[in-house]
């Protein structure tokens, strides 16, 4: 059977995940591995999270409220917005998927950092828009070159901050000023699915982004902080126009009720989120010492994981650190072939790679 594929669908590049842990260790042939590789939380979910679902489960027969009500209005008030502005989808990526589907036309360009989280490019491209890349510098986001490359067909800005895979944070301020340049009919998107590792809490709160006379939509999300990527939860803060615009194609039902009760009870879970914060921050620090006493240069980083660099190519160091049984996230496909990115772990996870790690490059 032949299929008319259009080309445009053709032309997107096929998002590749990291592996799962137990196929990786099929593959070979060991057990006890630690997975340092995803960004997820070491933690893992809240104790809270975990018996708010298991309480929920006699009720799965049962749609999902298809509005959110409650963990709408509970992430409203904890952020200062109205529960109008915010708009829940399945993980933060279908709020990307949304906006796509209501804004983007064939041949509008989107603009983003490159590199960048690869669902940006994939739902531009699916829409049959044009992703045009603009090259981090010195491994941060270049506002200023992205403020150049806005055209007359540029219809959504994408930004990541902390970035992924450098960790590196825009400052408000400095986004501030790059908002202020962009033109009333382009829709700023800045996807912060790692804020809550943010040292300074003053710079997590949305509400300056979306206060100023541009449309700007901000992406969090229950997968890294609060441990539930398994649930698939996310959602974007943005004013109640765009977001009663995005309404119109959400599809019913697309945060399941299992989602919605643990992603309200870790909300409520305070004492969880501080020390996954504690955990992190204290990882970070470890990690990076640790690295720099091999002597490996490691970039900074506000989010949960650290990009460093090898004297070499990194795919060899990654493999000896898979035959030891530590999965970390090779770079190559985001065009840094001598880097590798670690997750913070658990504190003897930290200590297992950078053993293993000292042990393949023979120091």
């Amino acid at each position: 059977m032949t299929l008319a594929v259009p080309p445009h669908i053709l032309a997107i590049p096929p998002y590749v995940p990291g592996k799962p842990i137990e196929e990786l260790e099929r593959e070979r042939g060991i057990t006890g591995s630690v997975k340092l590789a995803s960004n997820e939380n070491p933690l893992g979910p809240s104790p809270r999270a975990l018996a708010a679902l298991a309480a929920s489960l006699e009720t799965l027969h049962r749609y999902p409220d298809s509005t959110g009500y409650r963990l709408t209005r509970k992430i409203a008030r904890r952020l200062g917005l109205a529960p109008e502005q915010v708009v829940l989808g399945n993980g933060s990526d279908e709020i990307l998927a949304l906006l796509a589907r209501a804004f983007l036309q064939p041949g509008d360009e989107v603009l983003l950092p490159a590199p960048a989280f690869a669902i940006y490019e994939i739902e531009a491209r699916a829409s049959g828009a044009v992703p045009v890349p603009v090259p981090l510098r010195d491994f941060r986001t270049d506002l200023e070159a992205m403020a150049g490359r806005v055209g007359a067909r540029t219809r959504i800005v994408f930004l990541n901050s902390p970035h992924n895979p450098t960790g590196h944070r825009i400052g408000r301020e400095a986004l501030a000023g790059f908002l202020a340049r962009l033109p009333a009919e382009v829709i700023a998107v800045v996807d912060e699915a790692y804020i809550e590792f943010v040292r300074d809490p003053g710079e997590a709160d949305p509400r300056p982004l979306l206060e100023g006379p541009r449309p700007v939509v901000v992406l969090r999300t229950f997968s890294k902080a609060y441990g539930l990527a398994g649930l698939r939860v996310g959602y974007g803060l943005m004013p109640a126009g765009l977001a009663a615009v995005l309404h119109r194609v959400r599809p019913p039902f697309n945060v399941n009720r299992a989602a919605q009760v643990a992603a309200e009870a870790a909300l409520d879970d305070e004492a969880f989120l501080a020390e996954s914060r504690r955990v992190v921050h204290e990882g970070i620090d470890f990690l990076r010492e640790g690295l720099e006493r091999l002597g490996l240069f490691c970039l900074p980083s506000e989010a949960n994981f650290l990009m460093f660099a090898l004297p070499g190519e990194a795919r060899p160091v990654y493999e000896g650190l898979l035959a030891r049984g530590v999965i970390v996230r090779p770079l190559a496909s985001y065009g840094y072939p001598r880097h590798l990115r670690v997750s913070v772990g658990r504190p003897e996870e930290n200590r297992r790679f950078l053993d293993a790690l000292r042990a393949v490059l023979g120091r």
